[in-house]
């Protein structure tokens, strides 16, 4: 990075291309966040509603394993981007996609157009989101101590599109029309590829218009073969569950799910054996699994807001609250409005702090305490009041109060140590690996959402609030080992 990058401080004391990003991320998380505000209720409301007719339980599986779908698909955007296309284009093509997949979805086609939705979102979603986050870290050197407060702008760059969006897509949606709702979320995706487009012209490194390990001419027939073998595999695996009637929706979310998390064993695996991965690397790639688990462990709490928590809203929610009449939709502003209000302060803390923050391990410690406490205030109600009425919706504002404080701790801060432990063969792919956490806490969602019902909601809430607790505690305890295995790295 020459001298100009590093003391560019043009964008509220941040590189001018942190804008590029920061209104890019904005605009795909308007689409993606008011689609998915609305997705659950078009699933499960009755055909005569306009609905998909789905059952609540099956909705909110359906929710949980497309969120794992979005972030595994990850992996696919990191390759392209570090052996293909480069970052930039590979971002561009991404948003393209989950544009077309948004207008599917408006389309009143039914259940057919919601799984065409669904696999264009998913590889959109994969081809953009690694890569605008791994541009974001090459703004900065590993010694630039503005990076975290960096990575927390670009965070709140994604809650505002996130907070606009439910209110806008949910109610248009839930009041109007379901499908009429979903365009918004394509028109969001429109102005957002127009904005990366020439502002990143003007704004973004040429060295993001580069693959930052291009495949060799020998590498390609390897990789395509690896690919015809992951296909023909797939392919037996439900051929045979066919022949044992076993082809079933619920199967296949589970076959899903089972594939989403060995994914990145697969991958940390890769990493760690490769010869283009040094012994510093190695051992920063050891550091990075515990992190790596307990973020799946916090997303796994923080995912179940689109589903488990906007089942709670629905039906034990009293929608008609101080004079306002609430829509269940309404709810999930309150992810990207907490974050807002939490930034300013966070990044003002850690920019105080310097090199005397805590480390970043002890802030995911903290993160996943803070999770599960999030929890045990959704047990409350029911462990007071009962299941059977509806109950006040400041537990639901207190919940998100709470597990966004966490979030502050994990997610900008995962987003800047993975760039920061990432080997430099595997650069986008590293951060492909960062939002395999989320895949990962979403596929066990996809399973753990089935127990959930009005008869089971107390201790649904608090089995995972206390095991959230002490798997924090525990990850304490590793702090030690954790800082040492980065190699100086915060």
């Amino acid at each position: 990075m020459d001298n100009e990058q590093k003391l560019d401080r043009s964008f509220f004391g941040q590189p001018r291309g942190l804008r590029t990003l920061f209104f890019t991320e904005m605009w795909e998380r308007f689409s993606y966040y008011g689609m998915r505000a609305l997705l659950i209720f078009y699933m499960y409301y009755k055909v005569s509603q306009g609905g998909l007719g789905f059952d609540q339980a099956t909705a909110a599986s359906i929710m949980s394993i497309y969120s794992a779908l979005v972030y595994v698909s990850s992996v696919l955007g990191g390759f392209l981007s570090d052996r293909v296309w480069g970052s930039r284009k590979t971002v561009f093509i991404g948003g393209i996609f989950i544009m077309l997949g948004h207008i599917v979805l408006s389309t009143p086609f039914g259940v057919s157009a919601l799984f065409v939705s669904i696999a264009l979102i998913v590889i959109g979603t994969g081809l953009l989101k690694p890569n605008v986050s791994d541009m974001v870290g090459q703004l900065y050197t590993e010694e630039d101590t503005r990076r975290d407060a960096g990575f927390s702008i670009f965070v709140f760059g994604i809650n505002l599109g996130s907070l606009v969006a439910p209110v806008l897509v949910g109610r248009i949606g839930l009041n109007v029309n379901f499908h009429l709702g979903f365009s918004l979320a394509a028109i969001g995706m429109f102005f957002g590829l127009l904005q990366y487009y020439f502002d990143g012209k003007k704004n973004l490194s040429n060295a993001s218009l580069y693959p930052t390990d291009p495949l060799e001419p020998g590498d390609l027939s390897k990789v395509l073969r690896r690919v015809l073998i992951g296909i023909v595999g797939l392919g037996l695996v439900l051929l045979l569950m066919q022949l044992m009637h076993a082809l079933t929706l619920a199967n296949i979310i589970t076959l899903i799910s089972v594939l989403v998390i060995l994914t990145p064993i697969v991958y940390f695996t890769l990493m760690l054996t490769s010869e283009k991965t040094n012994a510093q690397e190695r051992s920063r790639v050891r550091a990075y699994i515990p992190l790596f688990i307990a973020a799946a462990l916090f997303w796994a709490i923080e995912e179940q807001g689109s589903a488990v928590l906007a089942l709670f809203a629905a039906d034990r929610t009293n929608l008609h609250f101080l004079g306002m009449n609430l829509a269940a939709s309404d709810f999930q502003i309150l992810n990207p409005l907490f974050i807002m209000l939490y930034t300013t302060p966070f990044v003002w803390l850690w920019t105080k702090w310097g090199k005397k923050q805590p480390s970043s391990p002890a802030k995911f410690a903290v993160g996943l305490v803070f999770a599960g406490v999030s929890y045990l205030i959704m047990a409350a109600p029911g462990f007071f009041f009962g299941t059977a009425g509806k109950v006040s919706p400041m537990w639901l504002v207190g919940s998100w109060a709470v597990v966004e404080i966490a979030e502050m701790l994990i997610s900008p801060i995962g987003l800047s140590v993975t760039t920061k432990l990432a080997p430099k063969a595997f650069s986008s792919q590293m951060m492909s690996m960062w939002f395999l956490t989320d895949s990962a806490g979403s596929a066990l969602n996809a399973q753990l959402v089935r127990f959930y019902s009005t008869k089971t909601e107390v201790p649904y809430f608090a089995i995972i609030g206390i095991s959230s607790v002490l798997l924090g505690i525990i990850l304490f305890a590793m702090v030690p080992w954790i800082k040492k295995s980065m190699q100086g790295i915060r």
